[in-house]
C-alpha cells in the first residue's frame, strides 16, 4: 500500500510516496504543479495521502488529493499515542506536531530533542514518558543575516555560502557579519543540547532542516556528537506515521 505525503513549508514543498514505512520516492520544489501530483498518483496507485503545511492551505492540491486518494487532514488535533501539553495547540505548528510524532515512533520511550534548521530553527522536546510540552522557536540563518541588514543603517546583507561549512574570523565587516550569525548559531544549538542532557537522561538529538548539514559539520567534533542523528526526511515520516494510524490500526 503506497502513501503521498506533503510538506508545505515556508520556502519549499516536499513529496514524499511510501510504500508502508520505506521510502520509495522524494521530490523536494518551490512549487507543487497538480498535474504533475496527479501522475505521480497514478504511477505509485496511491491510496492513502495527507499534507502538514506552515501557509494556508492550496485547494488545487487538496482537490487533487481528495479527488485521487483517501486523504486525511492533518492537524495537530491527530495522535498517535503522544501526549500533547501544548497550550495553544491550534497556533502549534503543523510540521513541528509532524516531527513530534515521527520520534515517538522512531525512539519509543526515549528523551528526545529535535531541532529543525529551516527558516526558523526550532527546538522541540518528546520526553521518554511520551510527553510533549512544547519547545522553542528561533531566527534561521538566512533570517538572521537579513533582520541584520533591515534593521541597521549601514550593514551589508551578506549573501552565506552554504557551501563553504567553515565559520571565518571576523576581520572585515562582511566576515564579521557571517561569523556573528554561525558562531552565534552553533552556540545557540549547543546551549539547546547542553540544557536538556541536564533535565533529560540519555537524551537523542534529532537534527533536520535544510541548513542541518551545516549544523552537523560544526557539531561532528563537539561532546554532543554521540547523541545526534540525522534525519531529513523526519516530517515526511511523521505525516506515514499518521496514515499508518488512520487507515490500518483503526481498521
Amino acid at each position: 500500500m503506497h502513501n503521498l505525503v506533503i510538506d508545505i513549508g515556508n520556502t519549499n514543498s516536499k513529496i514524499a510516496v511510501f510504500d508502508d514505512k520505506v521510502l520509495v520516492f522524494f521530490q523536494s520544489a518551490d512549487h507543487i504543479d497538480q498535474n504533475s501530483l496527479s501522475e505521480l498518483i497514478d504511477k505509485y496507485k496511491i491510496v492513502n495521502s495527507t499534507v502538514s503545511s506552515v501557509k494556508q492551505d492550496d485547494t488545487g492540491i487538496l482537490d487533487v488529493l481528495k479527488s485521487g486518494t483517501n486523504y486525511i487532514q492533518f492537524s495537530t488535533r491527530l495522535n498517535t499515542g503522544v501526549k500533547n501539553k501544548y497550550k495553544t495547540p491550534a497556533t502549534l505548528g503543523q510540521d513541528r506536531w509532524a516531527k513530534v510524532i515521527a520520534v515517538h515512533h522512531a525512539y519509543p520511550q526515549q528523551n528526545c530533542l529535535v531541532i529543525d534548521a529551516g527558516t526558523c530553527i526550532t527546538y522541540d522536546l518528546l520526553n521518554d514518558a511520551n510527553v510533549y510540552f512544547g519547545g522553542s522557536i528561533s531566527l534561521g540563518i538566512n533570517m538572521r543575516f537579513e533582520a541584520l541588514n533591515h534593521y541597521t543603517g549601514k550593514l551589508p546583507l551578506v549573501k552565506w555560502d552554504k557551501e563553504l561549512q567553515n565559520i571565518p574570523q571576523g576581520t572585515d565587516t562582511e566576515t564579521a557579519i557571517t561569523n556573528g550569525v554561525l558562531q552565534g548559531v552553533i552556540n545557540e544549538v549547543e546551549g539547546f543540547i547542553s540544557l536538556e542532557n541536564i533535565k533529560n537522561k540519555g537524551l537523542k538529538v534529532v537534527i533536520t532542516g535544510g541548513d542541518a548539514t551545516f549544523l552537523l559539520e560544526q557539531l561532528k567534533n563537539s561532546i554532543f556528537a554521540p547523541q545526534i542523528i540525522h534525519d531529513p526526511y523526519l516530517v515526511l515520516k511523521g505525516l506515514n506515521e499518521v496514515i499508518a494510524f488512520e487507515y490500518v490500526q483503526k481498521d
